[in-house]
């Protein structure tokens, strides 16, 4: 008579050989990556060494790593710096990270803060590594040049396509506001491309990590004023200076409050007799182009033309008389000086900003800056 089979505990599925099933994949798996905050883990383990070795690191070094996820790079800059500091905005990745240096001789030396790195202020560090998730790119850059002491290099994952906005040169399709700041604050440097299938879950573009190491000496010139400056140009790279300074009314007037203050912190009378009734609308356009709604200032390249919808509550504005109101002299002696500035003293009054170099930029910010009007508060 044969023996009977002796029935296994559990069944088929606890064997260590069987193919694992859905159920016990999901209870084995730490947890799911949140798209929206743009999670996606450099697995390959040769990109995250050639990136620690790109940031040449001294023994002595303290390192930010901003987005360091479950520590694929942070363990490795942990070898060659003395300290590193992780901005982890995620709660479980922070989790996971410190589960995974806890114990060990690095723990100690490592310090993970949980928050947004743009809102948080941050310890001194020499150098910054990061796979930066791509909705913060452009504001980490400009927190890092803006930084009193900025690091003296960094080391940083991006889009390709904001990578080369870095690189962008007068002319370039990607040229910006970007491209102006980042080359007059910093040496930009491209160290290697990254394909998708390096990160888990893949990405739906390509990376570029590009170096950005700050200049020596300094710029002398403030920060808030030149970025100020070209938020104005940019807001439409493809029109003229006179236009992007000149034809829109909120501009304008934001440059009549500055000068405002600037006249009271310097002891400069200024006359507030008001002119007679005019229509702004009318007033305001510029080389045959109509006043438009400005809705603030915006990192992204915009199109020249406006949406219908906007065209029609804009003249219906007109027939109502909603665009008339009396302007102050001060507001006619800002409009002069701003006139003054791009026709006589820069002759760039017909240059648009796409085709305006570092050179352009300075003297414009020199010129205004001689004629009392700033761009910073």
């Amino acid at each position: 008579m044969p023996k009977a089979k002796r029935k296994v505990h559990g069944g088929a599925d606890s064997s260590p050989y069987a193919k694992p099933t859905a159920k016990s994949t999901a209870a084995h798996s730490i947890f799911k990556m949140n798209h929206d905050l743009g999670q996606h883990v450099l697995k390959n383990p040769g990109i995250a060494n050639a990136i620690v070795q790109k940031a040449n690191l001294k023994q002595s070094d303290h390192v930010l790593e901003v987005g360091p996820g479950t520590g694929n790079l942070t363990v490795l800059i942990l070898k060659a710096a003395k300290a590193v500091t992780a901005v982890e905005f995620d709660p479980r990745m922070a989790a996971e990270l410190t589960k995974r240096v806890q114990g060990t001789p690095d723990a100690k030396r490592l310090k993970v803060m949980l928050g947004d790195v743009i809102k948080t202020e941050l310890p001194h560090f020499d150098v910054c590594i990061s796979n930066t998730p791509y909705q913060i790119s452009s504001p980490l850059v400009f927190k890092l040049l803006a930084l009193p002491n900025p690091p003296r290099c960094s080391i940083l994952m991006f889009q390709r396509e904001f990578a080369l906005r870095l690189f962008a040169k007068p002319g370039d399709k990607l040229y910006s506001r970007l491209s102006v700041n980042v080359q007059m604050w910093a040496k930009v440097s491209h160290v290697m491309k990254v394909g998708r299938n390096n990160f888990s879950p893949p990405p739906q573009v390509e990376s570029n990590v590009v170096r950005i190491e700050p200049r020596h000496p300094r710029p002398q010139l403030s920060f808030e004023e030149f970025d100020g400056l070209l938020r104005i140009a940019f807001v439409r790279k493809n029109r003229t200076l006179r236009s992007s300074f000149l034809g829109t009314t909120a501009i304008v007037g934001m440059l009549e409050r500055n000068y405002r203050l600037w006249c009271s912190q310097n002891d400069v009378p200024v006359d507030d007799t008001p002119l007679t009734e005019v229509n702004d609308v009318d007033a305001m356009a510029v080389d045959g182009e109509d006043e438009e709604e400005w809705a603030g200032f915006s990192d992204a390249d915009e199109d020249d033309e406006l949406p219908d919808f906007f065209k029609q509550e804009r003249d219906a504005r007109k027939q109502n008389g909603a665009g008339r109101k009396k302007r102050g002299r001060v507001t006619e002696l800002v409009r002069e000086k701003i006139r003054k500035v791009l026709e006589d003293e820069t002759q760039l009054v017909e240059k648009r900003a796409r085709l305006c170099d570092e050179g352009d930029f300075l003297r414009l910010l020199y010129a205004f800056n001689q004629e009392g009007i700033h761009f910073s508060s």
